[in-house]
């Protein structure tokens, strides 16, 4: 944290989180250390446990923050669903590549599992979301089963591209027309 930012009792728990993310996003790694998180936030290392009440709930908390990154990524003035459910897909898969790092910690279920934290409640919407695109199309497909096969496609797209690995298997690799073939194949 800067040294002209002071750190009071009203902003500490968001310093925090603050620091994580920004932690995470340097290192690239989910393994984040409370005593540097409260480093860098300029709090004791005994601070975070005041504000969380395990080490998994400040952790559940910078993910939850990531996951409402996303999912303020994934508006768009689309109006035709099919549309909206590429640009949904696009951004998706945009943020991991773009932020690798928390797009794992934020599906890391064996670190935040037990944190207390209800990570179903802030992730949720980015489901329902999907589920009420695919309603749109007015198809005979169950709208739920859908939007889990798209989920479930898009979550490995998401995996795999940023490390090259489709690329191997796929000559010319371009996750958009992966997306596309995705998609149409589901909702079809």
């Amino acid at each position: 944290m800067e040294d002209n930012v002071y750190v009071t009792p009203s902003n500490i728990k968001d310093a925090l989180v603050e620091a994580g993310i920004t932690l995470l996003e340097e290192t690239g790694s989910p393994d984040l250390g409370l005593r540097e998180i409260a480093r860098r936030a300029g709090v004791s290392h005994g601070a975070p446990r005041r504000w969380f009440p395990t080490h998994k709930a400040l952790l559940a908390a910078i993910a939850a923050a990531g996951l409402r990154d996303l999912e303020a990524e994934l508006h768009s003035d689309r109006t035709d669903p099919v549309e909206q459910i590429l640009a949904f897909a696009d951004a998706y898969i945009d943020f991991a590549v773009r932020r690798p790092a928390m797009f794992t910690l934020m599906f890391r279920h064996d670190l935040l599992e037990g944190s207390g934290a209800d990570l179903r409640e802030v992730s949720r919407p980015l489901f329902i979301r999907l589920v009420t695109l695919i309603e749109r199309l007015e198809s005979d497909h169950d709208a739920t089963l859908s939007a889990a096969a798209l989920w479930s496609g898009l979550h490995g797209i998401a995996v795999l591209a940023p490390t090259g690995a489709l690329g191997l298997t796929v000559p010319d690799f371009d996750s958009r027309t992966l997306i596309r073939h995705m998609v149409s194949t589901e909702l079809d």
